[in-house]
């Protein structure tokens, strides 16, 4: 028994209409009639242009780049849609910013996750929907359901196809750095491979330097798995340490959110990574030059079954595998 919401709408911010588009068009339906502008100060102005009374909406909002005015959008829009009488309201964020400040790293730090959960469960949002939370306690930081989506399955369902399962003898995974073992171990399951990892010290934000390679990379071909790619330069010293100490033949890279700020596409065209598959959870930085090297999987597809099944009130524990 469906227990809210008459029908499914779907709305979107300004952070990525084009995935919102293709959710809706895995859906079957037309996109939310809205209009997210700003006005002249930089406030948002927010307008719904149809009825949402009883209705299931889902909005579709990524908080990145801009991320404080995706953010704002993003609770501004949940209000609107509250004050509507919207039926339920589900924020569909494939990408949550702040996500990294999520525990205190030295005195006097905010938790910055948990004040942006404070915010968007106070707007009246009824549950979200994300992939690839960078911390899973952040799900705790909520007091209304969190459905947490994985990119490996993505990832690994693409390289299956292209290279078949069970290929220890010349692929490896390959872990950037400890704090993802467990991701990494569950990839390298569902592709039949072995685990390596790179042991690395963070000396400030945004720099690391690799320090140790743990496991046998010698003359293969590896996957690089990592949550995103921010400024890229995590992702590109694993993928040196794997050729320059471990003897890799090859590195690939995958990552579910494609930041990319700052040097990141000059480091990625520079570095010995021979492909990065990201998702379109981000769309490409406008601002930045087009990069041979980097690929984007579609997740519209996982999403819409997950918004599906929401609406369906059945479960969707079948799509974290």
């Amino acid at each position: 028994m469906i227990s809210h919401g008459k029908e499914i709408k779907v709305f979107t911010g300004n952070s990525n209409p084009a995935l919102a588009e293709m959710i809706c068009k895995n859906l079957g339906i037309s996109m939310g009639c809205s209009d997210v502008k700003s006005f002249a100060d930089g406030e948002c102005a927010i307008s719904i242009n149809e009825p949402v009374r009883g209705v299931d909406v889902f909005i579709v909002q990524s908080t990145c780049k801009p991320v404080n005015d995706s953010l704002m959008e993003l609770l501004v829009m949940i209000d609107a849609m509250k004050r509507a009488s919207a039926g339920r309201i589900t924020a569909v964020m494939p990408y949550f910013g702040y996500a990294r400040q999520d525990r205190k790293a030295k005195a006097r730090d905010p938790i910055s996750a948990k004040l942006v959960a404070n915010l968007i469960t106070k707007a009246g949002a009824d549950r979200v929907l994300t992939m690839d939370l960078h911390a899973l306690q952040i799900q705790g930081f909520f007091d209304i359901p969190v459905d947490n989506l994985f990119g490996a399955p993505i990832f690994a369902a693409h390289y299956l196809r292209e290279f078949g399962y069970g290929r220890e003898e010349d692929m490896v995974v390959l872990s950037p750095d400890v704090g993802s073992v467990t991701r990494a171990r569950s990839f390298a399951m569902k592709m039949g491979l072995g685990l390596a990892i790179v042991d690395k010290r963070r000396e400030k934000a945004n720099q690391s330097e690799v320090m140790n390679l743990i496991g046998d990379v010698e003359g293969k071909t590896c996957i690089l798995l990592d949550d995103m790619v921010d400024t890229a330069g995590s992702l590109v010293g694993a993928a040196r340490a794997a050729v320059e100490k471990g003897g890799a033949s090859r590195v690939m890279a995958c990552a579910t959110h494609g930041v990319l700020s700052g040097p990141a596409i000059e480091r990625i065209e520079d570095s010995v990574i021979s492909e990065l598959l990201l998702l379109d959870t981000i769309p490409y930085p406008k601002d930045q030059p087009a990069c041979e090297k980097i690929r984007y999987l579609p997740v519209a597809p996982v999403f819409a079954e997950a918004i599906t099944r929401i609406y369906e009130e059945v479960s969707i524990s079948s799509l974290f595998d």
